[in-house]
């Protein structure tokens, strides 16, 4: 063991709480070094602002909402977060694909999740007009509908922030350059303020219950 009382640094504390971040490439950096991705920097906002968490980058380039719910149980087992901000639809609007099994999809990733005693935080997304008026209306509103049937919380557009600044995007105008990351974190930050004590304080309490 390390003492302090020889001039050795201790260890820093352990994470008192895991939030995983489970979404598409505009969560895991698409184009982007992964420390340039809005995820690592929430954990440096969350732990300069007084936290003790660890952010779980679990996003995959070009996920559906199909693929997420196929590998979600298995990365809950593995990182067993307090907090999971899904961040999923994206792929299967552009792509044109049945938005009720969208909904559906991500429906049966919330169930998960909370089965696990763990909380949601539903990030949602817009998509260009090109599918027709009713499709990207329908679209847009199924987080809305899902936060309130499963009582999550919610950022409605992930790129709000961002929308309207051409220059903050990529070439190809779908995915943020990298000084546009912390806009995009910061509105998560804000939204999700609320949700950080109580998954840390809970974390504590499993761990004294499993002690």
């Amino acid at each position: 063991m390390l003492l302090s009382g020889f001039g050795v640094a201790q260890a820093a504390p352990a994470p008192s709480a895991v939030i995983l971040v489970f979404g598409d490439s505009l969560s895991a950096g698409y184009g982007l070094r992964a420390e340039q991705a809005w995820p690592p920097l929430l954990e440096t906002r969350i732990n300069q602002n007084g936290g003790n968490v660890r952010v779980v980058n679990a996003s995959v380039s070009g996920e559906t909402t199909a693929g997420g719910l196929t590998r979600l149980p298995a990365t809950l087992a593995e990182h067993k977060p307090t907090l999971v901000l899904l961040e999923l639809g994206a792929n299967d609007g552009l792509r044109g694909l049945p938005l009720d099994k969208a909904q559906q999809n991500l429906a049966s990733m919330i169930k998960l999740i909370q089965a696990t005693g763990a909380r949601v935080h539903l990030i949602g997304m817009q998509i260009p007009p090109n599918l027709g008026p009713d499709y990207v209306k329908q679209f847009a509103g199924m987080y809305t509908t899902l936060a309130t049937q499963y009582h999550t919380s919610l950022t409605p557009f992930l790129l709000a922030p961002v929308i309207t600044r051409p220059e903050l995007f990529q070439n190809d105008q779908l995915h943020p350059v990298a000084v546009a990351e912390p806009m995009v974190m910061e509105q998560i930050f804000k939204d999700i303020q609320p949700l950080l004590k109580p998954a840390a304080t809970k974390s504590a309490s499993n761990k004294k219950r499993a002690a």
